[in-house]
């Protein structure tokens, strides 16, 4: 058996308070646009079937309690004590928390409360410019007000993180910065159009977002979506060299194009991510993947956590069995040894997080 450290989930969300009935409780397990398909539930899916492996044991259940069962335990603990056991019992020991997500949840001192944790947060760019407008009259006064509010935020959290990526065109069309001009001009359009609240989607002000927090010298977690990353590679070539590193996020069913990201560009690294959870049964072989490419040193692990402390859980807890099973493997095939699996195991696990993120240097 490998066996690993306490684990770092270097990305995930906080958790909802709010006790949830049967059909709100599926509508969390996947991003879905609408329902499931008439006569059937989102516990059928790969995500589902994990959470009635992993967590009904953890709430005092047998694993693969159906749904109805396992919600009416839920439940009966309570919405505050599930949450604490379903976390405690994932063996995560450090949070990196995106504290820009709407919703009723849990911030990173909750979050390290009930999990019996430490928490960090990353900082979400595109909330902090609506919460900048907010407040701002003139495009002069949101532009100097958002470079403060970027300044601050850099001083206490140890990411900044932004959707840009989701939207490829945004980076691969212009990596560069925009000048001075084109983001006054920008500023100057969203103010003048926007309603309090509404998001950023101007992508020159996208654009000068990603390069503030790039100029901030913290690490950069990109959402790359459910889409090819390789549209970055011109934004990737623009920042290397720059002293921050980039932490693609997301990325399955594309995680080799995100691997080799991180193989061929040293300020790149792969975010191992909600991908494992998602696939279930099949994660192991996801982590094979991304190990033959991604350097050891490269790859991080996270939940990709949200709303659901099942979500944390879940990926926590499939995690550790691909591991095992991929580098156990490994060993039993004879090509590692049990030391230099452990050493690996330790780094994905937690080792590298620490150190991109400079966790130690937090405590």
């Amino acid at each position: 058996m490998i066996e690993t450290p306490p684990l770092v989930d270097q990305y995930c969300h906080g958790v909802l308070r709010t006790e949830l009935g049967l059909g709100t409780f599926e509508a969390q397990l996947i991003r879905s646009a609408g329902p499931p398909a008439a006569g059937t539930t989102f516990f059928d899916t790969q995500t589902g079937f994990a959470v009635r492996r992993w967590c009904p044991p953890l709430l005092g259940l047998e694993p693969y309690a159906t749904p109805a069962r396992y919600l009416a335990r839920r439940r009966e603990l309570g919405a505050i004590e599930s949450a604490r056991l379903l976390l405690r019992g994932s063996g995560i020991a450090a949070y990196v928390v995106d504290t820009g997500v709407a919703g009723d949840l849990t911030g990173p001192k909750e979050l390290a409360l009930a999990g019996d944790a430490e928490a960090f947060e990353t900082v979400r760019l595109e909330p902090l410019a609506q919460q900048v407008a907010d407040t701002s009259g003139t495009v002069a006064a949101f532009l100097a007000n958002l470079a403060e509010a970027v300044h601050q935020a850099a001083s206490g959290a140890v990411a900044f993180t932004c959707g840009a990526a989701d939207h490829p065109s945004v980076l691969a069309d212009a990596p560069e910065p925009p000048d001075p001009g084109e983001v006054r001009g920008a500023a100057g359009r969203w103010l003048d159009g926007r309603t309090r609240g509404d998001a950023v989607r101007d992508p020159v002000l996208l654009r000068h977002l990603v390069w503030s927090a790039v100029a901030s010298g913290l690490p950069l977690q990109l959402h790359t979506g459910a889409g090819d990353p390789a549209p970055l590679t011109g934004f990737v070539r623009a920042t290397a060299g720059l002293g921050t590193r980039l932490v693609l996020l997301g990325g399955y069913p594309y995680h080799r194009q995100t691997a080799q990201l991180a193989e061929a560009f040293p300020h790149v690294y792969a975010d191992a991510g909600a991908a494992l959870g998602q696939t279930g049964a099949r994660a192991a072989a996801v982590l094979a993947e991304l190990l033959e490419l991604a350097p050891f040193g490269k790859l991080l692990f996270s939940s990709g956590g949200r709303r659901l402390p099942e979500l944390h859980a879940v990926g926590a807890l499939v995690f550790r069995e691909a591991l095992g099973r991929v580098l156990g493997g490994w060993v039993a095939d004879g090509a590692w040894s049990w030391k230099d699996a452990a050493r690996v195991a330790a780094m994905v696990a937690a080792g590298n997080a620490r150190r991109v993120y400079r966790l130690d240097e937090r405590e």
